[in-house]
């Protein structure tokens, strides 16, 4: 089956785009933050954790999906 290059680049722009906000989401050091006083927290730190989840499962589902698109693939 023969994928059209669009919807390969989308796939591959997401991937980069995602790996993007995990390694920001991680750099927040929600770890960090938590040990402080709740008054000093800039952001919520289970909200950050929340979100780091939510973005590599993000990220696993896509590659996933570029794997199953890939040409030549024996499985297509």
């Amino acid at each position: 089956m023969a994928v059209p290059s669009d919807e390969n680049e989308f796939l591959h722009e997401l991937e980069i785009e995602v790996e993007a906000e995990v390694i920001q989401v991680e750099s927040s050091c929600p770890e960090d933050a938590a040990a402080l006083p709740v008054t000093d927290w800039l952001f919520d730190p289970a909200d950050a954790e929340r979100e780091e989840i939510g973005l590599r499962g993000l990220l696993a589902a896509v590659e996933v999906l570029e794997d199953d698109l890939r040409p030549g693939d024996p499985a297509n």
